[in-house]
C-alpha cells in the first residue's frame, strides 16, 4: 500500500506544529503531504490508512479533511469520498494572478501601516528562511517563505484583505511549494525576498508593490518549468 503515498509519511505529527490544536495539526500535516505529492492530485484519501499512519483517530482526521475541503485542496465527490483536488492549470494561473494583485496591494498598505516590531519580525523570518536555504530544507524553507508573505499581509491592517488572501493562498499551497523545488532557482527567490524586505524596511510602497506582483508571477513560471502541474504547456 505504500505506493499510493498514504503510508509513505514515516513521521506522525511534526514537532513544529505540536502546539496547535489536534485538528489543526492534522490539517497542517495533510497540506504538507499534498504539497509534497505524498497525496497526489486525484488520489482518494483513505481515512483508515491515514489515521493509522498519523496515529490519530478518525474524528480529528475527518474534521481536518473538512478544513481542506473548505480550502478546495480536497474535493468531496459522490461515491468516491474525499479526493485530492486536481485544479485546472488555467485556473491555477488565474488564482496566482489575483493573489499577486492582493499581495502587491497588501505590500503597499504594509509600508504605511506596519509597526517597527512587525517589520523587524519579518526581517527575522527572512534570516531564518536563509538558514533553511543553506541547509537545503525545502519544507522548512517553504513554510518560512509563506510566513513572510502572510506577515506582510497581516501588517497591512486590512482585515478583509487578510481574510481573502488566506482563503486564496490556501488553494495554491501545493503550487507555491512546487515553485520552490528546483535548487538552482532558490538563489533567485532569496534575492527577491531580500529586495522585498529591504523595500518594506524603507517603507517604499511603490517598489514593494512591484516586487510582490513580480514575485507571484515567477511562482507560476517556476511551477510550470518543473513540469509538475498536470496539463501545463510551456
Amino acid at each position: 500500500m505504500a505506493e499510493d503515498g498514504q503510508t509513505a509519511h514515516s513521521e506522525t505529527l511534526s514537532d513544529n506544529i505540536i502546539s496547535l490544536p489536534l485538528v489543526s495539526q492534522v490539517a497542517t500535516t495533510l497540506r504538507d503531504m499534498i504539497a509534497q505529492d505524498m497525496l497526489k492530485p486525484g488520489m482518494r484519501i483513505r481515512e483508515r490508512q491515514l489515521s493509522e499512519t498519523l496515529k490519530v483517530s478518525r474524528t480529528p482526521l475527518r474534521e481536518a479533511i473538512r478544513i481542506l475541503v473548505s480550502e478546495k485542496l480536497v474535493e468531496s465527490l459522490p461515491n468516491r469520498g474525499a479526493v485530492v483536488a486536481e485544479p485546472d492549470p488555467n485556473r491555477v494561473r488565474e488564482m496566482l494572478q489575483v493573489l499577486g494583485a492582493l499581495e502587491a496591494f497588501g505590500g503597499r498598505l504594509a509600508t504605511k501601516n506596519a509597526s517597527a516590531n512587525e517589520i523587524s519580525e519579518i526581517r527575522a523570518l527572512h534570516c531564518e528562511m536563509l538558514a533553511n536555504y543553506h541547509r537545503k530544507d525545502k519544507l522548512g524553507y517553504f513554510k518560512l517563505n509563506q510566513m513572510i508573505h502572510k506577515s506582510i499581509i497581516a501588517a497591512s491592517g486590512n482585515e478583509v484583505l487578510i481574510e481573502t488572501h488566506a482563503q486564496l493562498n490556501a488553494r495554491v499551497y501545493r503550487i507555491r511549494y512546487i515553485s520552490n523545488q528546483r535548487n538552482e532557482m532558490w538563489h533567485e527567490a532569496i534575492e527577491e525576498h531580500e529586495r522585498i524586505v529591504d523595500a518594506l524596511e524603507a517603507r517604499d510602497g511603490a517598489l514593494l508593490e512591484i516586487l510582490l506582483a513580480s514575485h507571484l508571477g515567477q511562482t507560476w513560471v517556476k511551477a510550470r518549468d518543473v513540469n509538475r502541474v498536470a496539463g501545463v504547456r510551456a
